[in-house]
């Protein structure tokens, strides 16, 4: 077997289901073999942000590996940005990059796409990454693959494998399969049981999950462990949209001083809280109402344990659940109904607010059912705190723009589910000329772009600034350019008919452009921004 060929058959056994790229010249023999062997199917884009941003949506929403190739230099820098997002996210994807022959790196000559040295681009990976291999070596190869692979899915973080182009069709063995390390059980039998006395003698507790669920698949599990340990379930910030199908107690998403007032006083009058897979990240804590004492709380995250003043290390949270699954008696009854959401938006000629568009796309939900959707960073996200609780993917730690259109192509290539994708005018300046590729690769997202004319998240938090001015683009008359349908709104009547008419169109993408006042913001973003001032007044004072 090639080594290519050896590479393609490990990364679909161990979940991968498709492949995101741009080729390049260091990387042509390689994509030359994935066409050929079909083993998994080749999906390119137009730039790599795009394809990092994609493989990111797929490896998310599949709770599975999923994998970026592009050529060295100048491919593979282009998608440090996206990589990093996934790194802080914990999202496993396999960058695999072409390289110089091994004839090219001993001839003395810079080679092209080169920055300081050969290797400057493998050094900047490897911050970014949880494990890397250069497979220059065919009789090493093998075990270096099966290492990495097994890092990316153990640890659910980008692994990066650098390929030189001469060593494409190197014969080797097969790739071994290494079974997966788990913990010591013991110690997962302890840890649950003083998990459990501590829930049992808290006053107020409460489970917030956070994305290790999703990353490590294990949605349905903790969905078990919270109808028996029968307590309210909310998610992070960063955890929003898990659980959305599941019969738990699940009060909404805790966002401190910016979200609810009843699940902030959940959560931080909690003297018993169970943070399952939750990352203790500013957009995750940054805004709490007053202090979380972590003293009073269950830390489970990054394969470790963290209760009161001591640790349990390399404890996969897995182990942790089923252990805690094991110790408790199955649930008697159904979970108390969910709070329902604002729905109905008024068929009426009143400007359009971000509230009014959570609204519609409630409404949408109501009538078509669970709908997958991907979001960018800016507004949009924090209006879809105020939609229904559906599947969804963001960068909500990371929050690099750019990420929602390429991340609905890639959601929907991957699963065969169409989304709803939400991204503000800024970011669709990045990268939402990718929708030009759904014509040839067979898709047809939803697309909903909120254009304020405006980095509007950054007014925000610098009102006074115009600098965050942008100019109208005008994209929904350069949606039939690229192979799909625009329509642009200003009034909720307008909305309301060209979400209905988008949804039930199918064959093309679907661009609604919703057009914002500037200075119009969703609730959620105005209380964010509100409380991030006042937090930072406190600081100075």
């Amino acid at each position: 077997m090639t080594l290519a060929r050896s590479l393609l058959e490990a990364l679909r056994a161990q979940g991968a289901r498709e492949i995101f790229g741009i080729p390049g010249d260091f990387a042509l023999p390689f994509f030359k073999e994935i066409e050929e062997s079909g083993i998994l199917p080749l999906f390119t884009l137009s730039h790599e942000p795009g394809v990092g941003f994609a493989a990111d949506a797929a490896a998310r929403f599949g709770g599975r590996l999923s994998v970026a190739a592009v050529t060295y230099g100048a491919g593979a820098f282009n998608l440090v940005n996206a990589i990093a997002g996934a790194f802080a996210e914990r999202v496993p994807v396999v960058v695999i990059s072409g390289a110089p022959s091994l004839a090219e790196r001993s001839r003395g000559l810079l080679v092209h796409h080169q920055a300081k040295s050969l290797d400057s681009q493998l050094q900047v990976f490897r911050e970014i990454t949880c494990d890397q291999a250069v497979l220059s070596d065919p009789q090493r190869a093998p075990a270096e693959i099966a290492r990495v692979l097994r890092s990316c899915r153990e640890l659910s973080a980008p692994v990066y494998l650098e390929l030189p182009r001469d060593r494409v069709l190197a014969e080797v063995g097969p790739v071994p399969d290494l079974p997966p390390r788990g913990g010591d059980p013991a110690a997962a039998a302890e840890c649950a049981e003083e998990v459990l006395s501590r829930l049992a003698a808290a006053r107020a507790p409460c489970l917030v999950a956070g994305v290790e669920i999703r990353r490590y698949g294990l949605e349905a599990q903790v969905a078990e462990l919270a109808r028996r340990l029968g307590i309210p379930v909310v998610t992070s910030f960063m955890g929003r949209g898990l659980l959305a199908e599941a019969e738990v107690d699940l009060r909404g998403t805790y966002l401190g001083v910016a979200g609810d007032p009843a699940v902030t006083e959940l959560v931080e009058g909690s003297d018993g809280l169970l943070l399952l897979g939750v990352l203790l990240a500013d957009t995750n804590f940054g805004l709490s109402a007053r202090d979380i004492d972590l003293r009073h709380a269950v830390q489970a995250c990054e394969r470790e344990v963290d209760i009161g003043y001591h640790s349990y290390p390399d404890l996969p949270l897995a182990d942790l659940v089923s252990a805690l699954i094991a110790r408790l008696q199955p649930a008697l009854g159904p979970a108390p109904r969910r709070a329902a959401v604002p729905e109905g938006l008024p068929d009426d000629a009143a400007a359009l607010t971000p509230t009014d568009v959570a609204v519609a796309v409630n409404d949408l939900i109501a009538a078509a059912g669970r709908l997958p959707v991907a979001s960018d960073m800016g507004d949009c996200l924090f209006t879809a705190m105020d939609m229904q609780h559906t599947p969804l993917v963001a960068p909500g730690y990371y929050a690099g723009m750019g990420y929602g259109v390429p991340a609905g192509i890639g959601l929907q290539l991957s699963s065969g589910e169409r989304p709803l994708i939400l991204v503000g005018d800024g970011a669709f300046q990045m990268t939402g000329w990718e929708l030009g590729n759904c014509r040839r690769l067979g898709i047809d997202p939803v697309v909903l772009v909120f254009n304020n004319e405006s980095w509007e998240m950054l007014r925000a938090f610098q009102p006074e600034s115009r600098f965050n001015d942008l100019d109208d683009w005008r994209f929904a008359e350069l949606a039939e350019v690229m192979g799909g349908r625009g329509r642009r709104v200003r009034t909720r009547a307008q909305l309301k008919r060209a979400l209905a008419e988008a949804w039930a169109e199918r064959g093309r993408f679907q661009l609604i452009e919703i057009m914002l006042q500037r200075g119009a913001m969703s609730n959620t973003l105005s209380r964010f921004a509100s409380g991030f001032a006042s937090k930072r007044e406190a600081a100075r004072g």
